[in-house]
């Protein structure tokens, strides 16, 4: 099933989510179904308050990432890199912090540079409830920390600094009135 994807504005972007009790839902389906909007929004990366569920699970599939990019040039982060994360706790980032330009599938049209830690050690549940410590690092730890930002209630434009963050009021303020083309389907703040 694919959901809608909740625009800017919607203050379910804002709120911490809950963690997920064990049985709750059944957490195979919905990620599943996450997976499915995501790719239908052609994202690498979806949170499930991005489909107005205030809870702890995100996916991220960034192996497409890498499937233009000569053998030299591909990411080793992303080799393989789609996964479940439930009730994931970031335990440490590490590491120089790098740019990169970010977007996201809730303010379609915009991105903007943000710098973010190169590592990043999470534990989280996979869709077994089997427990993980993991440490990921580039692309991969980037990816991570962005969607669990919104489980969070942060988003990337919060990293902005405040000059380009004022630049691009209108266009948020557009995004939240529905005055924004994206190619998937979006619920818009009441």
């Amino acid at each position: 099933m694919v959901y809608p994807i909740i625009a800017y504005g919607d203050s379910v972007l804002r709120k911490r989510a809950k963690d997920i009790e064990k049985g709750s839902i059944d957490v195979k389906k919905f990620s599943e179904d996450m997976f499915e909007t995501m790719y239908n929004a052609s994202g690498i990366g979806l949170a499930a308050p991005q489909v107005g569920k205030s809870i702890r699970l995100f996916v991220v599939d960034g192996t497409a990432l890498n499937e233009d990019e000569p053998e030299e040039d591909k990411d080793p982060s992303l080799l393989g890199f789609k996964k479940v994360f439930i009730n994931p706790q970031i335990l440490e980032e590490d590491g120089d912090e790098w740019g990169f330009e970010e977007g996201c599938l809730s303010i379609p049209q915009i991105r903007g540079e943000v710098f973010r830690p190169e590592i990043v050690k999470i534990q989280y549940f996979d869709t077994d409830w089997n427990e993980h410590i993991e440490e990921y690092d580039g692309m991969a730890a980037r990816i991570i920390q962005h969607e669990y930002d919104h489980l969070e209630g942060k988003l990337f434009t919060d990293y902005l600094p405040p000059l380009k963050r004022q630049l691009m009021k209108k266009k948020l303020a557009d995004i939240t009135r529905g005055n924004v083309k994206a190619d998937y389907k979006m619920k818009f703040p009441k």
